[in-house]
């Protein structure tokens, strides 16, 4: 490519320009009107800090509600941005958790305990208590069913391999550590964790 002496004149006064520009400080105006602007869009919004629910990292939200407490009206998610406080995303969020303001309003969204009854073909909503009782109902007899206290060389191992768990990532590390220790003593040993997925 061969560069005339008006080529030249043009990228040089282009390039003076933009560094003028950014000397001057304008390159920052329009992230400075949005920092102005956000405190008065969430000045009544509660902030509550929170997980992203979608996968293994963990990332931490902001989740900003509307709604009088002092005259008990409903809560509604209004807006949901990530931590800048959080030390694993420092605010900043994949294309799902920057969306998950839509997975909290979507009509689709599965809220409470659901049970589909031995051959019908729709789920029907029940209570919690329903709902663990029959959970710990059907690992009981599963477990007596299938525990294995000794193996074939009469070794003790007290194994149950027929039931697994997965077990989210997005918890403390206190409550993973004791989902795992109670799953280990109950004998389980198909133990996962979506950090490994």
């Amino acid at each position: 490519m061969t560069v005339t002496r008006r080529t030249f004149m043009k990228v040089s006064a282009a390039g003076i320009a933009a560094s003028s520009v950014g000397a001057l400080g304008f390159t920052g105006a329009g992230d400075a009107l949005a920092a102005s602007v956000r405190p008065f869009k969430l000045e009544r919004a509660t902030e509550t800090r929170s997980t992203c629910p979608y996968c293994s990292v963990s990332c931490g939200v902001l989740v900003y509600t509307m709604g009088d407490k002092s005259k008990n009206a409903k809560a509604e998610v209004v807006h949901i941005e990530g931590d800048p406080d959080n030390p694993v995303n420092r605010g900043t969020l994949c294309p799902r958790g920057a969306a998950s303001l839509d997975f909290v309003h979507s009509p689709l969204r599965v809220k409470y305990p659901m049970h589909r009854k031995p051959g019908s073909n729709k789920f029907e909503r029940v209570t919690w208590d329903f709902a663990l009782d029959r959970i710990a109902t059907l690992l009981k007899e599963d477990r007596d069913k299938n525990f294995i206290a000794k193996n074939r060389d009469g070794v003790t191992v007290n194994r149950w391999e027929t039931t697994g768990i997965f077990a989210t990532s997005a918890q403390t590390n206190e409550a993973g550590y004791l989902t795992y220790k109670i799953m280990r003593g109950l004998g389980m040993v198909p133990i996962e964790t979506q950090a490994r997925i």
